[in-house]
C-alpha cells in the first residue's frame, strides 16, 4: 500500500522505540546484499508485530510486510520483543546440479538473524539471507527438545505496490478435474494482471509467482522443503497487493494422514525466497536451489540426464503395446537419445515378461527404459495401472527390486494428491527408496519440485505444468501455446526441471489445430529445461523435418553448463542462451501473434558466426543459414514463431550434417 502517512507513522514509531532501547535490543536490523544493491529492513511496529521491507538500488519494492508463524502452543503474531540479533556474516556455498539450467553454482549472501520473544517468553528466530539476486528468510523455533510440534498458521506477507503487475498461475480446487486428479499445477498463467486480482478458482496461486513493480522484477517461491513440511502457496485474495502464505486444501493428503507440517522440535520452516532485480537477474537466478537441502544420496553415478522418445504424447492409450514401444526404442536409438518411456497400462497391454524383452532389446540399442506407475491409493479415481504398487515401503521395495533386476532405468509416477505434509513425505519416500535401487524418477500430476532435484538428484524432472499434453486435448491450450511458452522460463521453469514434453512438427490428431510454427516447436526443446527431455514427435513424423532440425535434436543436451537471459518479456518474447561444452544454443520464442524483428546482444560470444534455424519456405517450413553475430544480431520472427541458433565458442558455425 503506497501510503506516505503509513510510512511516516512507522518511522515515528520506530524512532520512539529506538530512543527507549539500548543497543543490545535495537528494534531494527538492516541487511545488505554483498554488492549493496538489495537491502532488507526488519523491525517491530507499535503493536509488536515484526515486519520487513525490501529495497532494490534504493527504491522500495516490497512495502512493510508482516512476518510470523504459529504452532500449537507457540504463537508469534504480536506483542513481540527483540531478544537478540546476530552479527551479519557472509554465507557461501558451492554445489553442482545434474538436471538444471546451470551445472556448477556459487551462492554468496549476507546472513543475519533476529530472535524475538513472545508474551510467554518463547523465542522465534528469523534468519535472512540477502544475495545479489534476492532475499530469503526462514523461521526457527527451538521449543522443548524432541517434543512434538504441530503447525497452525503462517503470517508471512508480501506487500507489493498497488500499481505493480502479476504473472501468476491459479491452483485448481482439490478433487476436481478428470478422475478427481486436481490440483497438479496445470493451469494457464494470468499475464500482466493487477496485483489485487482474485484467483479465478478461489483456491490461491502457485509458486513461483512473478511480479513487476516500477523497474524491478520479483519472483516469489519457497525452497528447502523436507518430509515434515507441507508445500505452501499464495492466498487467493491480495487486497491492495498484499499477498499472504496459504495452506493446501484438506483433500491434499495421503489417505488418512496429515495435512500440515508436523514433527519434533526444533522446528524450521522452508525458506521463503524472493529473486529480484532486472529481468535478467531474476531469469538467471538459482535461488530456488541455492538454499535447498544438499544432496542426500551417497551414490549418484546412475543419474544420467538424457533425451527420451515417448509414444503416448501424440498417440495416447492404444499404442502402449509391445510392437509400438519397440519402434520407439528404435526411434530413440536412431536419434542418439538415451531413453524411451513406456507409459500407462503397460502391465496389462504388454506385461512383465514382454517388458523384460523390451528392456533387453533397448539395452542392445544402448537405450534405457522408463516405465509408468500410478501413485494412487484412494485419493483419486484414475483407472490406469500399475496402481496400488507404491503405497507402502514393502510394496515399493519389492517393485523397485523387480524393476532393477529387469534393467529398468527409471519410473514416471503420476496422479499425486497435492501438497499436504503426508504427500510431501510420500514423494520423498519414493525418491529415497528408488535411489537404493539406482532408479531415476519423473513425477507427473505432481507438485512443484521446490529444489528437491538438488536434495535428491535422481529426481530428473517433474510435470507441474500445462504442457503439450493439454495442447493435444484443448483448442484453447493450442491457441495459447506460444504466449504460455514465453512465460514458463520466468516462472515454472525458473528454478526447477520441467517436463513440458515439447516438439512436434506435424498436425495434431483429431480436431485440435496447432497454432505454433515448427521453428517454435524446435526452440521449445532448448528453451525448456528438463533432466529427461521427452520429445513427442513420432518415428513416422520426424522425417517431415529437415535434416538440420533432426540433427540438432540428435545432439540435444538434457543438462546445461550455463544459461543466460538474452531478451524478452513474459507473455511476449523469451530468448535464452544455454551452454553445453563449447557450444551455445540460443533459443527464442515469439509469444505474440504478430511478426516482429528483434535485435539481440550476443557480444558475450565475441566476433563469431552462428548457424540459425528459423521459419522459412524450406523443407518442413524451416530454413538454416550462417550469420554473423554480435551486439546487434537481428532475427525476424513470424507470429507464434521461434528460432534456434548454435554457436561454437572461439570457432566457426556448428555443422549440421545430413545423415
Amino acid at each position: 500500500m503506497t501510503n506516505k502517512i503509513k510510512l511516516s507513522a512507522i518511522t515515528l514509531a520506530l524512532t520512539a522505540v529506538l530512543s527507549a532501547c539500548g543497543s543490545n535490543t535495537a528494534q531494527q536490523i538492516s541487511i545488505e546484499s554483498p554488492n549493496k544493491n538489495i537491502k532488507v529492513d526488519v523491525s517491530l511496529n507499535k503493536q509488536g508485530e515484526v515486519e520487513y521491507s525490501v529495497y532494490n538500488q534504493g527504491q522500495l519494492v516490497l512495502e512493510p510486510s508482516k512476518l510470523g508463524v504459529m504452532l500449537e502452543g507457540y504463537t508469534f503474531d504480536n506483542t513481540l520483543t527483540v531478544a537478540n540479533k546476530s552479527k551479519a556474516t557472509i554465507y557461501q556455498d558451492n554445489y553442482s546440479l545434474l538436471s538444471a539450467k546451470k551445472h556448477n553454482i556459487e551462492y554468496t549472501a549476507t546472513s543475519q538473524s533476529l530472535t524475538l520473544n513472545n508474551a510467554q517468553g518463547q523465542q522465534l528466530q528469523i534468519t535472512f539471507n540477502v544475495s545479489n539476486d534476492g532475499v530469503a528468510f526462514k523461521y526457527s523455533i527451538e521449543g522443548e527438545a524432541e517434543q512434538a510440534y504441530q503447525f497452525v498458521d503462517e503470517l508471512t506477507e508480501f506487500d507489493l505496490k498497488t500499481d505493480a503487475s502479476a504473472f501468476i498461475q491459479p491452483i485448481a480446487v482439490a478433487q476436481t478435474g478428470w478422475s478427481n486428479t486436481n490440483p497438479s499445477y496445470e493451469e494457464h498463467y494470468l499475464i500482466d494482471v493487477p496485483v489485487d486480482t482474485k484467483s479465478p478458482t478461489g483456491a490461491g496461486w502457485v509458486f513461483p509467482a512473478l511480479y513487476k513493480t516500477d523497474n524491478t522484477w520479483l519472483a516469489i517461491s519457497e525452497t528447502g522443503i523436507d518430509r515434515h513440511h507441507h508445500a505452501s502457496r499464495l492466498a487467493p485474495e491480495s487486497p491492495e497487493g498484499v499477498y499472504t502464505i496459504d495452506q493446501p486444501m484438506a483433500a491434499e493428503v495421503f489417505t488418512n494422514k496429515k495435512l500440515l507440517a508436523n514433527g519434533t522440535f526444533p522446528y524450521q520452516s522452508p525458506w521463503r525466497i524472493i529473486s529480484l532485480g532486472d529481468l535478467a537477474t531474476v531469469a538467471e537466478s538459482t535461488l530456488g536451489t541455492d538454499l535447498a537441502k544438499a544432496n542426500q544420496l551417497e551414490n549418484i553415478d546412475f543419474v544420467k540426464p538424457g533425451v527420451s522418445s515417448w509414444s503416448w504424447g501424440l498417440l495416447k492409450d492404444d499404442y502402449t503395446i509391445y510392437s509400438v514401444q519397440k519402434e520407439f526404442i528404435d526411434h530413440a536409438a536412431n536419434m542418439n537419445w538415451q531413453y524411451t518411456l513406456v507409459d500407462a497400462d503397460w502391465d496389462r497391454k504388454i506385461g512383465f515378461e514382454k517388458l523384460q524383452q523390451l528392456a533387453d532389446y533397448a539395452k542392445s540399442k544402448n537405450v534405457g527404459l522408463f516405465v509408468w506407475y500410478n501413485s494412487s491409493g484412494e485419493w483419486n479415481e484414475t483407472p490406469y495401472t500399475p496402481r496400488h504398487k507404491l503405497l507402502d515401503k514393502d510394496q515399493r521395495l519389492a517393485e523397485f527390486s523387480k524393476l532393477k533386476k529387469m534393467g529398468i532405468a527409471g519410473l514416471k509416477i503420476d496422479f499425486f494428491a497435492g501438497d499436504g505434509q503426508s504427500m510431501i513425505d510420500y514423494y520423498i519416500d519414493i525418491l529415497e527408496d528408488a535411489a537404493d535401487f539406482e532408479l531415476m524418477i519423473n513425477f507427473h500430476g505432481a507438485t512443484l519440485p521446490r529444489g528437491l532435484n538438488r536434495t535428491y538428484p535422481n529426481l530428473m524432472t517433474v510435470e507441474a505444468v500445462h504442457g503439450l499434453e493439454m495442447v493435444t486435448f484443448f483448442q484453447n491450450s493450442a491457441d495459447k501455446a506460444a504466449s504460455h511458452s514465453t512465460v514458463l522460463p520466468f516462472t515454472r521453469n525458473l528454478y526447477d526441471p520441467m517436463d513440458y514434453t515439447p516438439t512436434t512438427f506435424n498436425e495434431l490428431t483429431g480436431e485440435i489445430k496447432r497454432k505454433t510454427t515448427n521453428a517454435l516447436e524446435l526452440a521449445q526443446a532448448v528453451l525448456f529445461v528438463s533432466g529427461v527431455q521427452h520429445i513427442v514427435e513420432t518415428p513416422d513424423g520426424m522425417p517431415s523435418a529437415p535434416y538440420y532440425a533432426i540433427d540438432l535434436l540428435k545432439q540435444l543436451p538434457a543438462s546445461w553448463d550455463d544459461s543466460k537471459y538474452i531478451a524478452g518479456t513474459p507473455g511476449k518474447l523469451a530468448v535464452f542462451a544455454r551452454k553445453k561444452g563449447n557450444l551455445w544454443y540460443i533459443a527464442g520464442i515469439n509469444g505474440e501473434t504478430t511478426a516482429k524483428d528483434i535485435e539481440l546482444d550476443l557480444s558475450f560470444l565475441g566476433s563469431n558466426t552462428g548457424r540459425i534455424i528459423q521459419s522459412g519456405e524450406g523443407y518442413g517450413n524451416m530454413i538454416m543459414f550462417d550469420m554473423q553475430i554480435g551486439a546487434k544480431t537481428k532475427v525476424s520472427l513470424q507470429g507464434n514463431d521461434g528460432f534456434v541458433m548454435v554457436v561454437s565458442e572461439g570457432q566457426q558455425a556448428q555443422t549440421f550434417k545430413q545423415k
